[in-house]
């Protein structure tokens, strides 16, 4: 009979190494790890002990998270900073961190990367009607966590 993955016992340094390449790959947060370490069918106390000797080793840091989350998110998908701030508080990441990582993201960068993507969306909005097009160009900006404030000003300087 063949052993599904689920039901194999890890040892704690096979646990150990497991956490740390999933760590090494890219930065995670706490919640991540744990819920990673779940899979593996082991006792609280081992995921416990597994936790803090990433946290001591370095492979586990919810500021460097914080601040690694902020600059991709808002660099590559273009995110402002509501977003970031809602999906890091989803992901259990503390207001300190949240705020440090926030700092991560210039300001000169945030709205030039705000400008130039609300300005290619007005373009690629093909709606005849004004007003809706208008609701299409703030519900997007919306979703992607920038200001109300950003958007409605932007929104006059377009029209």
């Amino acid at each position: 009979m063949q052993q599904n993955k689920s039901d194999k016992t890890f040892t704690f340094d096979e646990i150990l190494r497991k956490a740390e390449s999933y760590c090494v790959y890219q930065e995670r947060c706490h919640t991540e790890v744990i819920l990673k370490l779940k899979t593996f069918s082991s006792s609280e106390t081992v995921i416990d002990n597994a936790v803090v000797h990433l946290i001591e080793h370095n492979f586990l840091n919810e500021e460097r998270f914080a601040c690694s989350y902020a600059r991709g998110k808002h660099r590559i998908k273009h995110w402002g900073r509501i977003r970031i701030v809602r999906e890091l508080k989803a992901r259990s990441i503390s207001k300190y961190n949240i705020d440090k990582a926030l700092k991560e993201i210039d300001p000169e960068e945030y709205t030039t990367n705000f400008n130039n993507l609300s300005e290619r969306i007005w373009e690629s909005i093909t709606e005849p009607n004004s007003q809706k097009k208008k609701k299409k160009f703030c519900d997007y900006l919306l979703r992607k966590g920038f200001e109300t404030s950003l958007i409605y000003e932007k929104l006059q300087d377009l029209t």
